[in-house]
C-alpha cells in the first residue's frame, strides 16, 4: 500500500531531527527550474500571487533566494520532521520509531507544489508554494500543467514495486483535494482507496476541516504502525474515536465517523 498525503505550509527549522538518516528529493532538477521562476518575482508580486502579507511574501522571496544545492544536514531538514501543520500533529512523525520511518520512507510519499513527490526522510529547503498557485512557467499556466504525468509516474513505480512483491497495488489517497488533482487517476496503475472523516455537529456528520485533516496523519500513523497492506485492515482505524462507518461508505471511498470530538 501506498499512502499519499499533502504538506504544510508552517515548518519547523528550530526542533533538531530525530533521526539522522536522509535521503535527496527526486526530482531537484525541477525544483530549481521553479525557484529561478519565483526568484523572478518580487515581493509585491509573491504577495498577490499567493494572496500572503507583504511579511510573508518577503519571507518566502528570501527563502528562494538562499534556496542552493546541494541539500546537506546543515542547510536542510527531512520533509516529514519539517512540515508542521494539522496532517503532521496527528502525524507525530518525531516520535515514530526508526523502524517506522523506514516503512514510511518506502510507503508514504508527500505531494508538494516545488518537490513534486518527497519521500519521509528527503531533505527539503523550507518554501512556500502551493499546488493550487497559479505560477506560469515555460511548461504551462499553472503547477498542475508543470508537473504534468511526472507524479503519477512516480506513484505508478511505486505501485508496480508493490505488485512486484506480491502485495495489491493499492494507493490510498489521503492528501486533500488541491494536492491530488496533480495525480491522473485513470492513469494510476492500481487500486485507489480513499478516506473521509466525518464528525457529528449541529445534527448531522460533515467534514470538518481541522478535525479531518488531522485524522489524515492519524491514519497515515495506523497505517506505518500496522505495516497495513490490505485495504479491508484499513477499517480497523479507531484513533481518537472514529470508527469505519460501513453505511456511508461507497466501494473504495471509505468512511469513518466520530460523534464526539
Amino acid at each position: 500500500m501506498i499512502l499519499v498525503i499533502s504538506p504544510a505550509k508552517a515548518l519547523d527549522y528550530e526542533t533538531p531531527p530525530t533521526v539522522p538518516t536522509h535521503t535527496q528529493p527526486a526530482f531537484l532538477d525541477d525544483a530549481a527550474e521553479l525557484i529561478e521562476v519565483l526568484r523572478q518575482r518580487s515581493p509585491a508580486e509573491i504577495a498577490a500571487l499567493m494572496a500572503l502579507s507583504d511579511p510573508l511574501a518577503s519571507l518566502n522571496v528570501a527563502r528562494y533566494a538562499s534556496w542552493s544545492r546541494p541539500f546537506t544536514a546543515a542547510n536542510a531538514k527531512q520533509a516529514v520532521l519539517a512540515f508542521n501543520g494539522d496532517v503532521y500533529e496527528g502525524l507525530s512523525a518525531p516520535t515514530l520509531t526508526a523502524a517506522d520511518l523506514a516503512w514510511a520512507q518506502d510507503h508514504l510519499r508527500i505531494l508538494s507544489g516545488l518537490y513534486g513527490v518527497l519521500r519521509p526522510l528527503d531533505l527539503m529547503q523550507p518554501y512556500r508554494l502551493e499546488m493550487g498557485t497559479r505560477l506560469a512557467t515555460a511548461r504551462g499556466k499553472n503547477l498542475y500543467e508543470f508537473w504534468g504525468a511526472r507524479i503519477t509516474a512516480e506513484l505508478n513505480a511505486l505501485l508496480a514495486r508493490e505488485e512486484a512483491a506480491g502485495r495489491e497495488a493499492v494507493l490510498l489517497n489521503l492528501a486533500s483535494d488541491e494536492y491530488f488533482k496533480s495525480v491522473q487517476p485513470k492513469k494510476l496503475k492500481g487500486r485507489l482507496v480513499s478516506a473521509v472523516f466525518e464528525d457529528w455537529k449541529g445534527g448531522r456528520y460533515k467534514i470538518i476541516s481541522f478535525y479531518a485533516k488531522r485524522a489524515r496523519g492519524l491514519m497515515s500513523r495506523y497505517v506505518i504502525e500496522q505495516r497495513i497492506d490490505e485495504v479491508e485492515a484499513l477499517k480497523g482505524f479507531d484513533r481518537e474515536g472514529y470508527a469505519f462507518a460501513a453505511e456511508a461508505s461507497d466501494g473504495d471511498t471509505l468512511v469513518f465517523r466520530r460523534r464526539e470530538a
